[in-house]
């Protein structure tokens, strides 16, 4: 928790942090299940029955496929990737604004990620710009509904059904948001969701996966367990993968956290709403675009900076020395200038699968990426959960426009 003071003045507001009890909702519901799963001496999810109650809650609400509990929501992306089953060399376009566990099972998987533009007023991919990265090779595309606001999937569906490229949905950020009325993670062909820490359901760390083709079901759903087909006549590792298994007592948390998740998301709803509503009013601030038929779940609240009035990075600081954390850029660079893309840090000294790839695959020019480097010089974020009241929201909104005021002055 940070105390925080306006103006200078004696009033001090306490912020809640997800990264603490102060912004989570964890209690008795979730040590009761706790203590079920330690008094039955049954911690693997192969034995207890947590984790596939937690499946079935999921699969009730999304009423979509099969799902599969993963230990975290990068294996969740690496299993959908794993269920597509690519060649080596084979692309998966993806997003440049993302976190790179989103980008490394690709490679893993001995594919090559492809990234596509970004809207400058959302951050999401667009169907245009992914059509711009298709070739040949593609044999799916990735798309982040960041920070809780839905990208375009439908359209992008449309796009890559024809051709048979598959669609996955990384709903890591966007628990529970609505695409023209349906809930993201059932328009593509796979949906990812994390309970990370800082998620709308947490579970410490975990992973879920929807997916819609029974066979790829089948498939992710032998990845999270080293491909053992044990209820077969004469089980055996089918294929080359992992153990990513979640835990009972991460299944535990996440079903006490599941009975949660509607209060979570409608009091986000409300809550984002109305501070949004606040910080469009703000001159020189804008609110990132969200298609009106949709529902966003916001995940952390990003706004958009006039850079011609000051710059995110300078309004951050303003804010800092009130003891209000915003977050410039969301990250600092494009997931390919990373050193594991950029330098292509992978296996040994091999550089494989870049060695598969084809040369306008690998080219992240700066001109290639005019909407990702527009929308991240922009961008500012401010952290957001499902404990704050509207005291909070007007506590940061008026941070914010004398932060802004602040600096035009020092400006003009």
């Amino acid at each position: 928790m940070t105390g925080l003071r306006i103006g200078g003045t004696a009033e001090v507001v306490v912020l809640p942090s997800d990264q603490d009890a102060s912004g989570r909702s964890l209690g008795a519901s979730e040590l009761a299940r706790l203590v079920e799963v330690i008094e039955s001496g049954k911690l693997t999810s192969t034995r207890g029955e947590q984790v596939s109650e937690l499946e079935s809650g999921i699969g009730a609400i999304f009423g979509c496929g099969e799902v599969i509990a993963c230990s975290s929501g990068t294996s969740a992306i690496h299993a959908a990737i794993a269920a597509i089953d690519p060649e080596p060399g084979d692309e998966i376009v993806t997003s440049p604004v993302t976190d790179i566990g989103a980008i490394t099972p690709i490679l893993y998987q001995g594919a090559i990620p492809v990234f596509a533009d970004v809207s400058p007023l959302t951050g999401n991919v667009t169907a245009a710009s992914v059509a711009d990265r298709i070739s040949p090779r593609t044999r799916g595309v990735i798309v982040t509904h960041l920070f809780g606001n839905p990208a375009a999937v439908d359209e992008i569906v449309d796009l890559c059904a024809p051709l048979g490229i598959a669609v996955i949905e990384d709903c890591s950020q966007a628990w529970m948001a609505r695409r023209g009325g349906q809930f993201v993670g059932t328009i593509g062909d796979f949906g990812v969701f994390s309970t990370q820490q800082g998620k709308h359901l947490t579970t410490g760390e975990g992973g879920i996966l929807l997916a819609r083709d029974p066979g790829r079901a089948r498939r992710a759903r032998l990845f999270v367990n080293k491909a053992w087909s044990g209820d077969d006549p004469r089980p055996d590792h089918e294929f080359l993968a992992l153990n990513a298994r979640m835990t009972e007592l991460q299944g535990a948390v996440g079903n006490a956290q599941l009975a949660k998740l509607c209060d979570f998301v409608d009091h986000r709803h409300k809550m984002s709403t109305d501070f949004l509503a606040a910080v469009d009013a703000i001159d020189g601030i804008a609110v990132v675009h969200a298609d009106p038929a949709d529902v966003a779940s916001w995940w952390r609240i990003p706004v958009l900076v006039d850079r011609g009035l000051c710059s995110p990075d300078a309004l951050a600081e303003e804010l800092s020395k009130v003891g209000v954390a915003a977050l410039p850029r969301y990250i600092r660079k494009p997931v390919f200038e990373c050193k594991v893309i950029a330098e292509q840090r992978t296996f040994g000294s091999s550089h494989w699968p870049f060695t598969l790839a084809r040369p306008e695959a690998l080219d992240y020019s700066r001109s290639k990426f005019t909407g990702t480097g527009e929308f991240l010089d922009s961008v500012l974020v401010f952290p957001f959960n499902e404990r704050y009241e509207p005291e909070h929201v007007s506590f940061v909104v008026n941070v914010l426009r004398e932060a802004v005021q602040n600096i035009s002055g020092m400006v003009s």
